[in-house]
């Protein structure tokens, strides 16, 4: 009863922050961490003991999975080397830089738990970065590469945690080693999460045969996509975030939908709307619980002079030292693709000291740091406590603090105006897509319309035909939604129901015609496939009433 009382009273308050982020001036995870470290405050408040592994189960597959589906892979396929520079490259540049320089902060901490903590803080987190910055103000590609990152250093951050966790236990570390298993976790979770793709597509096709089977088991199943792809990854060692976001990215391009009904990818549309921001609240009202109990445990070796300003002004300090080490690899990286691109003799795109910046402190870290470092164990295989231990999971928390704080306030600021007025590129695109997939509606009218046949059925026909041109037309002057005709006779509402089934498949096979030419991005299609599915919906649900 307990439990399920305080899952109830995290669910009130996310709720509340969804109304109360309209009445305050700060970012929503913000305040969401604010609401559960006000609610863990007081003695008898609420409080929870987290259980690392849990909670990586629960929250990381289903975001990490909504928010790889959602990202825009066109994209992310042409700046596939930036990201991966910042996704590989620049974690190992952090746990490097960090390490030493946490180590030499804090002597008290051993070198290789300085890496470990490296290692789990060198990942941004994809929850708080898409939270955080507003793509209003940051420019498109700047915020495409962040996406892309944050989906990717996930795996290699907590798998490089892993090594030093273990190294710190046995005493030993064999570079080759690592490298191999790194390698493996990587390799793996991909077929994981591939494999896991190809279960839920044999399921949902198996459920479409037998026929008759509520939309709600289809819509299960997407939801537990996410899961078995972790879940397997993991039994066999690999990496589970890479295998829940490998599913991700491959569900929009894997043609799954086409095996889901209309209620059924209504649904799930829906609710995956609903679940993503359920668990991005939760998630970080859950992060504000821990804070209180945290603060109050400051470790002796950050307070012996200054109960309050030494510890803060270490936290500071390492959190400015994260975003030195990324500015500078950004900063370098910048210089070498200019370089690369004079050799190349191709023009090159070098960001600016603004937009290096805004992306430096853009770096924010959330809960996958958390969870990691709370994975920490007890003790050595010796029986000794783990050395530094509550020391690092600290230093973690203040991080992922001060790096929310930080990028919610400054970010605006340094990022104000490098977007330039005018239209959005996006919306640009969306409007060309709306006004090709009508003109492709139009053509397939007319032509049934035009097909032969006898006196009076012709003649609806052509009626009903003109009516429904006529929304296209409509829509293509304002690119707006068609409104539906309404039919006066019963056989013009058959005629028109047959001819506007006859549209929506139509405008679904240009869109994915210009999908595959690249004419637009995922994200683009994915906004009028909605529309297209709540049109077809609302015409099913006309002709079970006929």
């Amino acid at each position: 009863m307990d439990v399920a009382i305080f899952i109830l009273v995290v669910l009130v308050f996310v709720a509340l922050s969804g109304a109360l982020v309209r009445l305050v001036r700060v970012p929503l995870p913000v305040l969401q961490i604010t609401i559960g470290a006000a609610l863990a405050w007081p003695a008898k408040g609420l409080h929870v003991e987290i259980d690392p592994e849990l909670f990586l189960l629960v929250f990381i597959p289903p975001l990490l999975f909504g928010d790889a589906f959602a990202a825009p892979k066109r994209e992310l396929i042409g700046l596939r080397g930036p990201i991966l520079d910042l996704a590989i490259g620049l974690v190992f540049f952090t746990i490097v830089g960090f390490g030493y320089a946490l180590h030499w902060l804090v002597p008290s901490i051993p070198l290789v738990v300085a890496f470990a903590l490296a290692a789990v803080l060198s990942p941004t987190d994809a929850v708080a970065v898409s939270s955080i910055v507003d793509r209003n103000v940051v420019p498109s590609r700047l915020m495409h590469i962040l996406e892309g990152e944050s989906l990717l250093n996930d795996a290699s951050g907590l798998v490089m945690f892993r090594f030093a966790v273990a190294a710190a236990l046995t005493g030993s570390f064999s570079f080759a080693g690592a490298s191999l298993s790194f390698l493996y976790a990587v390799a793996a979770g991909i077929l994981a999460g591939v494999a896991a793709l190809f279960i839920a597509a044999k399921a949902l096709q198996l459920l479409n045969r037998i026929g008759g089977v509520p939309a709600e088991a289809q819509v299960l199943v997407m939801i537990l996509l996410p899961f078995v792809a972790y879940l397997g990854a993991e039994h066999v060692g690999a990496s589970g975030i890479l295998a829940a976001v490998t599913a991700g990215l491959l569900t929009g391009v894997s043609g799954m939908y086409r095996h889901l009904g209309v209620s059924a990818r209504m649904q799930t549309l829906s609710l995956w709307a609903t679940l993503t921001f359920v668990f991005n609240g939760a998630l970080f009202i859950l992060l504000g619980l821990q804070l209180p109990d945290i603060i109050r445990k400051v470790p002796p070796e950050l307070s012996s002079r200054h109960w309050l300003i030494e510890p803060v002004a270490t936290v500071l300090i390492l959190t400015l030292c994260l975003i030195g080490l990324r500015f500078l690899w950004i900063w370098v990286g910048d210089i070498a693709q200019a370089i690369a691109a004079r050799f190349g003799k191709r023009e090159a795109a070098p960001f600016g000291f603004r937009v290096q910046l805004a992306g430096s402190v853009a770096g924010v870290r959330g809960a996958i740091t958390l969870a990691g470092i709370l994975s920490l164990p007890l003790a050595l295989q010796d029986g000794s406590p783990f050395p530094a231990r509550d020391v690092v999971i600290f230093l973690a928390a203040g991080v992922i603090i001060c790096s929310l704080v930080i990028a919610s306030f400054a970010l605006p600021r340094i990022a104000r105006g490098l977007v330039e007025p005018g239209e959005d590129p996006a919306a640009a695109e969306e409007r060309r897509a709306r006004v090709g997939a009508a003109n492709a509606a139009i053509a397939r009218i007319e032509s049934i319309a035009n097909e032969p046949g006898e006196g009076e059925a012709v003649e609806a026909r052509l009626a009903v035909a003109d009516s429904i041109v006529a929304g296209y037309r409509r829509r293509i002057a304002a690119s707006d939604e068609a409104a539906e005709a309404r039919a006066e006779a019963r056989e013009a509402g058959r005629l028109e129901l047959e001819l506007r089934a006859a549209g929506i498949e139509a405008e679904r096979s240009a869109l994915r015609d210009m999908f595959r030419s690249q004419e637009i991005n995922d994200h683009t299609m994915r906004a009028l496939f909605s529309e297209i599915t709540l049109t077809e919906a609302l015409l099913k649900q006309r002709r079970d009433r006929k």
